[in-house]
């Protein structure tokens, strides 16, 4: 019987992902052994805690992962070789759990109306006596923070791992609790429904190419750890040297590495594998659209480099330019149609799905570009993306509808009060600046960064992403990318102008109806006849005139107050949004440091 090995540990180097795990794990404990009463705080504080202490254990890395000045990265090469901790790698884990801890803040947030975003019950059929009674038991959803570790971790690992079963796992552990989340809103429980139902579906499909792939490189390579070591050779040590099993047949292979992008692809948003964003995003719960928008896409941009610059360097060069076409017109496509359509959407919810849509394909320009300046572009646009989509997603949150009963105070018309759901047509953002002119400001600027207007985080994220492709001999793709970007600008600029120009809806109404009273009071004959009948006013003829208006509930729209988690959410962000604009020297430093792609 063969001896065996227990592979050595480093568990300072993972610290980072432990806690985040760890935490999940507590979460879980907490929900059985905690009471009611203290549960979501309990909760709220050990994700918090979590987060806050994973971030100060990747600066603490750091120094170790990069080195000294003129020295080279190493690499952490843990587990049996199954996770390895690049400075890339571990400055996209750092991206992923500083956005996670500014989501988590808008996850935690009640807002004034004393409600979260999250059902009583997620499980409970939509109108049902049982979910009736969830709600007026009070019953709080708390299961969400631990969901929330899960998927981070799951992402910590996505972009740590030389190892494709691994990865799998990986994606696995990410997705599985987003499915879950998305299917938990307060309101609109049906579409939150299907859209969990449909995320579930076509991700299961991703999950079952991308598996499938691993086996077609694993038949050819007979390993399915991407670089490996020397005593382990790896895929692309393999090819290097001649020495894979099946080697001559490059297709097999190629048509693995296809396969296993398209299920990154697919955690990316990109074209033709987007059908799922724009549904997911409008029936999710806003703060954990808003966390998937921006988490996610860090570590499927993060794994798909992995893969991507891993693979193609080692093999042929005709083949490397094969695979490096079908991202370049993947990345053409999906900046295509994320740009247009989403130029005429009228749910802000859809359009910022669009939206993200658009930028997953401005982060395959980058990517197409195959050098390090595609690595630090990559890792600059996720951290201007990440902070502009987490504001914008926390400012949605609290632009919400309000119903208002003439002669009844607010609050008397139904158990959850006036407050419903987040108003997410575009026709009921107009004039919201008059009524929350520093939110309508905050929301403002993350649009023009996502537009990559000067003196925001987004302009210096797509002039690198622009340039990584230029610098890649790819000018003419640049040029494709900044006619998509002026194109996009047109849907950003169109809310803004909604929001500060155009009066509010019911000012609207009140403008029409007022102008229609002033033509019946200067007609004569049938229209004056026509004003007075519909005013109730007594007939010119005599008679008695019966009063017959009835008073009906309206719905308006209202910006409701948060109790402080979101607001310091959106205001980080905001800032963080200007400040990378004005001086990005400091990240884009750091990011140079991180590319230090060590295998």
């Amino acid at each position: 019987m063969p001896d065996f090995t227990a592979p050595l540990i480093d568990w300072a180097a993972l610290a980072p992902l432990l806690v985040v795990l760890g935490a999940g794990v507590v979460g879980v404990l907490v929900e059985a052994f905690v009471p009611d009463a203290v549960r979501r705080a309990t909760q709220i504080t050990l994700a918090l805690a979590a987060l806050a202490a994973t971030v100060v254990l990747i600066v603490l890395r750091w120094g170790l992962i990069v080195g000294s000045d003129g020295a080279p990265g190493v690499s952490d090469v843990l587990v049996g070789g199954t996770v390895m901790v690049t400075p890339f790698a571990l400055a996209l884990q750092g991206t992923i759990v500083v956005l996670a801890f500014l989501g988590a803040l808008v996850v935690a947030d009640r807002t004034s109306s004393g409600q979260d975003a999250f059902a009583p019950t997620a499980a409970a059929v939509p109108g049902t006596s049982y979910e009736d009674l969830a709600r007026r038991a009070g019953l709080q959803q708390t299961e969400v923070y631990p969901l929330l570790m899960f998927a981070t971790g799951g992402m910590m690992l996505f972009v740590a791992t030389d190892d494709l079963l691994m990865m799998f796992v990986a994606l696995e552990v990410l997705s599985l609790p987003l499915y879950v989340l998305c299917a938990t809103a307060r309101r609109r429980r049906l579409l939150s429904q299907e859209a969990a139902a449909k995320y579930f579906l076509l991700g299961a499909f991703a999950s079952a190419l991308f598996i499938f792939g691993v086996a077609l490189i694993y038949g050819f390579a007979g390993t399915v750890r991407l670089i490996g070591d020397e005593d382990k050779p790896g895929v692309i040590r393999r090819v290097l040297s001649g020495d894979a099993p099946l080697d001559g047949m490059t297709v097999l292979v190629v048509a693995g590495i296809l396969l296993v992008l398209v299920g990154l692809l697919f955690k990316l948003g990109a074209v033709p594998f987007h059908a799922w964003t724009p549904d997911v995003y409008a029936g999710a719960p806003t703060p954990i659209t808003g966390f998937m928008a921006a988490c996610t896409k860090v570590a499927a941009v993060g794994a798909l480099v992995k893969v991507l610059y891993t693979l193609v360097v080692g093999l042929p060069p005709e083949v490397g330019e094969q695979l490096r076409t079908v991202v370049i017109v993947v990345a053409i496509l999906t900046m295509a149609l994320g740009t247009v359509v989403g130029a005429v959407q009228t749910d802000i919810k859809r359009l910022l799905a669009y939206s993200s849509i658009a930028h997953a394909g401005f982060l395959l320009v980058a990517v197409a570009g195959i050098n390090l300046e595609s690595l630090r572009a990559v890792l600059f646009y996720m951290v201007a993306y990440g902070v502009a989509t987490v504001g914008a997603f926390g400012v949605v949150t609290l632009v919400r509808e309000r119903t208002v009963v003439p002669g009844r105070a607010d609050g008397a018309d139904g158990e959850d009060g006036v407050v419903l759901g987040e108003a997410t047509h575009l026709s009921q953002w107009a004039g919201l600046g008059r009524r929350a002119p520093w939110l309508t400001a905050a929301f403002a600027l993350f649009l023009l960064s996502m537009a990559g207007i000067p003196l925001t985080a987004g302009f210096v994220a797509k002039f690198g992403a622009f340039g990584a492709a230029v610098a890649g001999d790819l000018w003419w793709l640049a040029v494709v990318g900044v006619l998509a970007s002026v194109v996009a600008v047109f849907f950003y600029v169109r809310v803004i102008v909604l929001m500060m120009f155009t009066p509010p809806a019911e000012e609207q109404l009140l403008a029409g109806a007022e102008a229609r009273a002033q033509e019946a009071a200067t007609g004569t004959g049938d229209e004056a006849e026509a004003a007075e009948a519909s005013s109730g006013a007594e007939p010119a003829g005599g008679g008695v005139a019966t009063e017959t208006r009835t008073e009906v509930a309206r719905t308006v729209v209202t910006v409701v107050g948060s109790r402080g988690p979101a607001a310091v959410a959106i205001a980080v962000c905001a800032v963080a949004t200007l400040v990378l604009g004005v001086f990005p020297g400091p990240v884009l430093e750091l990011a140079g440091e991180a590319i230090k792609f060590v295998p």
